[in-house]
């Protein structure tokens, strides 16, 4: 009597609680938004020397990478805010190579990652807040390191909850494994990306469109 073995099934859930996938999902969002920056970082040079210059981004006049580059807000800190992006991305790459690599930083270092990395997400979504409210237009690459900066953000709060980075107390880290061990820690980041999107829609409709 001949006996077939059965393949293992592809388990998503402890996937992604591995390494692997946090590290590499930290990665691939790092690189998405450091390629964003760079791109608005050169379209920053581009709108300082002729400020009426058509950007290939400038889609529609909800989509527009010329009105947000133009704006004050752009340049908070007395440059181009993709700058920030700039240094900031490779430490989150390196962080997430040699994460993959096997290597594990003191609690304190991760712990501050988080801190400033929180700073990071709330200054992005104070950005996207003013693109929405304030200066009346999307940019195309902006959304895309606002997506990216959360998925970093989540991925990063993903491990060092895991890890007990965040020095909580025994009941509290407790709590928070039975929180993403069930998952509802990826179901918070697509209900809240979902909710992103449909704000988008509803604020602009069909003001998105060429």
């Amino acid at each position: 009597m001949s006996t077939t073995a059965t393949p293992p099934r592809l388990d998503l859930r402890r996937i992604r609680h591995t390494d692997g996938w946090i590290f590499g999902t930290m990665l691939l969002s790092a690189c998405l938004s450091l390629i964003a920056s760079f791109v608005l970082a050169t379209d920053a040079v581009v709108l300082a020397a002729d400020p009426d210059a058509a950007l290939t981004c400038n889609i529609s006049s909800a989509l527009s990478c010329g009105a947000v580059g133009v704006s004050s807000q752009a340049s908070l800190f007395g440059f181009p805010n993709a700058f920030l992006g700039l240094v900031a991305e490779p430490v989150v790459i390196t962080i997430a190579v040699a994460g993959l690599g096997g290597v594990r930083f003191p609690r304190w270092f991760m712990f501050s990652a988080q801190v400033v990395y929180t700073l990071g997400v709330v200054f992005a979504y104070w950005l996207f807040y003013q693109s929405m409210f304030h200066i009346g237009a999307l940019c195309p690459w902006c959304l895309l390191v606002t997506l990216s900066t959360t998925l970093v953000f989540a991925t990063l709060l993903h491990y060092n909850l895991r890890e007990n980075n965040l020095f909580l107390t025994p009941r509290a880290h407790e709590r928070a494994l039975t929180f993403i061990r069930s998952g509802w820690d990826g179901v918070v980041v697509m209900a809240w990306v979902g909710a992103v999107v449909v704000a988008i829609i509803l604020t602009y409709g069909a003001d998105l469109l060429p």
